[in-house]
């Protein structure tokens, strides 16, 4: 059985060549949003098992998101590629994002290996940018994964990135984009050094609070 399922496994550009009689730009984005769905779900389970087994949350909350047409025709632009669908799918790795929001780092770590360890769910790369965060004082763990979604014909392999931080550094990543935002990416100094001192704090505030919190669960 498992054979014959193999056989019946596709990657997205396959599946744009499958779907050739139906619109591309809607199928993939059938995919992609199937796939935020499965993710998303599988999250749910990982929680309400997490509580069940250790009356503890590790997800704060969950965000999806599919990334626009407008985004997604810069980002090939910016990379030199044509706006095709075919370069949509194999060069733009986060036009499905989930974002899980935790309260400590620990638990970052937690649910990514939770999440890589189920068969169904294929790592392609990691980027750990709390280990080694950016210049801006950027932090959080990124995955890109594929998961399959079943069609009527078949599966198909479909890419999520998935971004896992905590409370603190949403807060800072937030306001770091909506900054980047205003000035076009052309951010004035002064404020870049403010950027990085608010990012030091969030790392002092998240090792503080995480040991305070296992303090409490040690007594």
């Amino acid at each position: 059985m498992s054979e014959n399922n193999d056989a019946h496994i596709n990657t997205m550009e396959n599946a744009i060549h499958i779907f050739e009689d139906a619109d591309s730009w809607s199928t993939v984005m059938l995919l992609y949003n199937s796939a935020l769905k499965k993710i998303n779900i599988k999250l749910e389970i990982l929680n309400d098992e997490f509580q069940h087994a250790h009356q503890y949350n590790p997800i704060e909350h969950v965000k999806t998101r599919l990334k626009s047409a407008e985004s997604i025709v810069r980002k090939l632009k910016r990379r030199g590629y044509e706006s095709t669908t075919e370069n949509m799918v194999k060069y733009v790795n986060d036009i499905a994002g989930v974002r899980v929001i935790c309260s400590f780092t620990s638990d970052i770590y937690r649910i990514a290996d939770m999440l890589a360890s189920q068969s169904d769910i294929h790592v392609l790369f990691i980027k750990d940018y709390i280990k080694n965060p950016k210049e801006s004082g950027y932090k959080s763990y990124h995955m890109i994964v594929t998961v399959p979604i079943y069609l009527s014909n078949g599966a198909v392999e479909t890419k999520v990135e998935i971004q896992i931080r905590t409370v603190a550094m949403d807060f800072w990543a937030t306001l770091e984009h909506k900054i980047n935002y205003k000035f076009f990416d052309n951010v004035p100094e002064h404020i870049k050094r403010d950027l990085r001192s608010c990012a030091e704090m969030v790392s002092d505030l998240d090792a503080k609070m995480m040991d305070l919190n296992e303090q409490v669960r040690s007594l």
